[in-house]
């Protein structure tokens, strides 16, 4: 069982940045694929970026290639996502998911993570 917590969510204006922090408890942080997934208010949730149990590999959907960086330190047993260029349509609930890993890469579906945080919301004002 593995136990997840984000957190570094709020309110920012438009352009501004928000640094999300996620930390897991468990022994074996780098046997899993971590991930951070969002879902704004009468959307269904949709993968945001996903990081290979390395760190050497990681994925972005299109909507976020450019502004936001994931990255994770496996001694601190803790993923980030720094976000930049922030705009009206990232507001959303942040989610921090563990998966475990089957490989060098990593992949950005719900199915391959099985493990949840409760999420960390984002508003991001115009």
């Amino acid at each position: 069982q593995v136990q997840v917590e984000e957190s570094g969510g709020g309110l920012v204006q438009a352009g501004g940045s928000l640094n999300l922090s996620c930390t897991a408890s468990t022994s074996g942080f780098d046997d899993y694929v971590m991930g951070w997934f969002r879902q704004a208010p009468g959307k269904e949730r949709e993968g945001v970026s996903c990081i290979s149990w390395s760190g050497t590999y990681a994925y972005y959907t299109d909507a976020v290639k450019g502004r936001f960086t994931i990255s994770r330190d496996n001694a601190k047993n803790t993923l980030y996502l720094q976000m930049k260029s922030l705009q009206p349509e990232d507001t959303a609930m942040y989610y921090c998911a563990a998966g475990p890993s089957n490989g060098a890469e990593c992949e950005l579906e719900s199915y391959a993570f099985d493990y949840w945080g409760q999420g960390t919301e984002v508003t991001v004002s115009s």
